[in-house]
This record gives C-alpha cells, sequence and structure tokens, in this order.
C-alpha cells in the first residue's frame, strides 16, 4: 500500500481509503467489522464517514455508521495509527430530521454535529473534518451550470473558518477538508484562511471516476499548486464501471438495483462509454473494476481513492488494484475512450 501526505500537514494516508457509506443500509455492522479488519491488515489507515451516513439517507439509519466505526475503534488499541474523516452535513430540505432540519455551517451545528459524531465514532477527536457539501446554492451533485442566487448564499465562509479554528485549537479537529466543492469554493476557503490566519483546508473530496473526470477542469490545478489533494468517491460510479448493470442487467442486491433514484451512471451515454472501457479491460486481461480504480489512483493529483463494497469478494477485489499498473498503451485507449464520451456522468 502507498501512503500520501494529507495537504501541507504531516498525517500521512493510504492512497486506498475505506469508504462507508453501506453501513447501516446495506451491511450490518458484523459485516462492516470484517471489512474493516481486513482493510486494516491490507494497509488501509484511512476511514471515511459522515453524520448522514448510511446513503440512502432516512431517519431510521441516521448516524449509524459513525456508530458501527465508534463500537469498532473501542475494541482497538491503535487508534492514533487511524485517519478518521467525517463529514458535516449543510444546509438540505430533504434531510429534515437532522437538527429539527435547521443545518447550517453556523457555529450551533457545527459544534453540534462535531460533539454527536465524536461520541458515535468513540473517540476524542476527528482527523479530518470535511464540509459534506457547499452552504450556498451552486453547481454540485451532478447539476451543471451556474445560477446566479445571492439570496441563498447561506452562512458565509469566514464564519463556518472560524468555528473550525476554535475547534482546530481545542484539540478536537486535526485538519479540516471541503467536499462536493466547486473551484470557487476552493479558491475562497484558501483566500479567507489566508487572509486570517485560519485553518487551511487539507483536502477536497469530489467525485472522480472514467465516466465523471470533471475534477481536472478547474479543480487539479489547485490540487497540485495548493496542496489540496483529491480524495476521489464514486471511482467505480457506483459500481456501474464493473460492467454488471450493461445489457439491462439488475443484479439481485446490488446498489442500483434497490435503489432505482441513483440514475446518475445509468444514462445512454455512460453506458456506451462503460461498455468501451469494459471491453478494453477483458481485452487487455484485465478485470474492469481494477483497471478504473487502477486509473484513479494514478493520477498525480489523487490523495486518496475512497472504494466501497457491500461484500468482501468486492473489497477484496477493490483492494488489490493497487497491484494493478495500466500499461501507456491502455492509458492511450482509455484517453481516446474519453475524448469519444467526455464526462457522461458529471
Amino acid at each position: 500500500m502507498k501512503y500520501n501526505k494529507l495537504g501541507h500537514t504531516n498525517i500521512e494516508v493510504s492512497q486506498m481509503c475505506l469508504g462507508t457509506m453501506t453501513w447501516g443500509e446495506q451491511n450490518t455492522e458484523k459485516e462492516a467489522f470484517e471489512q474493516l479488519d481486513f482493510a486494516i491488515e491490507a494497509g488501509i489507515n484511512f476511514i471515511d464517514v459522515a453524520e448522514m451516513y448510511p446513503v440512502p439517507p432516512r431517519k431510521e439509519t441516521y448516524g449509524l455508521t459513525e456508530s458501527y466505526v465508534g463500537n469498532w475503534l473501542s475494541k482497538r488499541k491503535d487508534r492514533d495509527n487511524l485517519i478518521i474523516a467525517t463529514k458535516i452535513s449543510a444546509k438540505a430540505e430533504w434531510l429534515p430530521y437532522i437538527r429539527d432540519g435547521q443545518i447550517k455551517l453556523d457555529k450551533k451545528n457545527i459544534v453540534q454535529a462535531l460533539d454527536d459524531s465524536l461520541k458515535r465514532l468513540k473517540t476524542d477527536y476527528i482527523d479530518l473534518y470535511q464540509m459534506h457539501w457547499p452552504e450556498r446554492d451552486t453547481n454540485f451533485f451532478g447539476r451543471l451550470g451556474y445560477h446566479h442566487a445571492p439570496d441563498k448564499d447561506g452562512i458565509p465562509i469566514t464564519e463556518t473558518l472560524e468555528v473550525l479554528g476554535e475547534l482546530v485549537q481545542q484539540g478536537k479537529i486535526r485538519s479540516i477538508g471541503i467536499s462536493n466543492e466547486t473551484p470557487w469554493g476552493l479558491s475562497e476557503y484558501l483566500r479567507i484562511a489566508n487572509d486570517k490566519g485560519l485553518p487551511r483546508i487539507v483536502s477536497i473530496q469530489n467525485p472522480y471516476n472514467l465516466l465523471n473526470r470533471t475534477f481536472e477542469i478547474g479543480l487539479s490545478e489547485f490540487a497540485h499548486r495548493e496542496q489540496v489533494g483529491l480524495l476521489a468517491y464514486s471511482p467505480l460510479a457506483f459500481g456501474s464501471l464493473s460492467g454488471k448493470y450493461l445489457d439491462n442487467k439488475k443484479p439481485e442486491g446490488a446498489r442500483l438495483t434497490l435503489f432505482e433514484r441513483f440514475t446518475r451512471y445509468l444514462n445512454p451515454q455512460a453506458l456506451e462509454a462503460t461498455k468501451s472501457y469494459v471491453k478494453l479491460a477483458e481485452q487487455s486481461g484485465l478485470d474492469p473494476s481494477q483497471m478504473a480504480l487502477s486509473y484513479v489512483s494514478s493520477r498525480p493529483f489523487l490523495t486518496s481513492n475512497i472504494i466501497g463494497a457491500t461484500s468482501m469478494e468486492q473489497l477484496k477485489i477493490n483492494i488489490e488494484s493497487t497491484n494493478v499498473a495500466l500499461t501507456k498503451d491502455i492509458i492511450k485507449e482509455i484517453e481516446s475512450i474519453h475524448e469519444k464520451i467526455p464526462n457522461p456522468s458529471p
């Protein structure tokens, strides 16, 4: 397993991060423990959760994922060797049960959300605390085009950073990151931190996979020049890049079979591109999932590749991708497909 610095810090995280959003919905606590034990044994030291997990979010399961990780952590003696990342939810009408639906990135909410996460995780500090999505109205979660709505800006980033600064000083947070952010949002976090001497973000967790490489357009240069590396989520595009949904297949128990609301990676152009990537992998003697993951892991702006799985078989295949090196010819073919069908699932 390779390890990378988390931004400008001395924190080293594994190039693969264990994603957890199915735990509490598709996976039991026992299965979560099994995944955690296997991943740690394989060299992964980085675990990513969120207060709103599992997904799809429901009042009945809210916080279960963090609780599973906390129960696992309480049985171990090596907390300080692990990097635990979690996220606070921002304004969202579709989460009326979180803090009575009044969730904002202000002091009251951040302090309460962090304390609640610490209790569920059974730890006294978070290594990486992330803003799950922007407070303001902007284009994320697959939304293209920006429509200016200053009346929906919400809590100023300055206010959010000031609160986070206090919590860093208290020792409850080691570092901070953002997620589902835009180039403007990233630059604003950096500008304000520099101007006011507040904590500097160390990472950005955005979607990145063979069907969605929009991170490259406006954010990859920031990652290099400002040491704010990508934590890539959905590197397999909700599992679609494995090829298991091609030809109208709906595998029993699979995520996109169970939850038909997730259609981001199943539009006609995405399916056409997926078919081409799967064909390339098979012609090259590679597992399609491993080829897709290896490509993401090879990107120079990446800090960590967040893998998730609902079965141990999937997890083992995903982790094994760290031993798959793509040849120049395969990468050339991947780029050729991308040029023909660029970003079909932004």
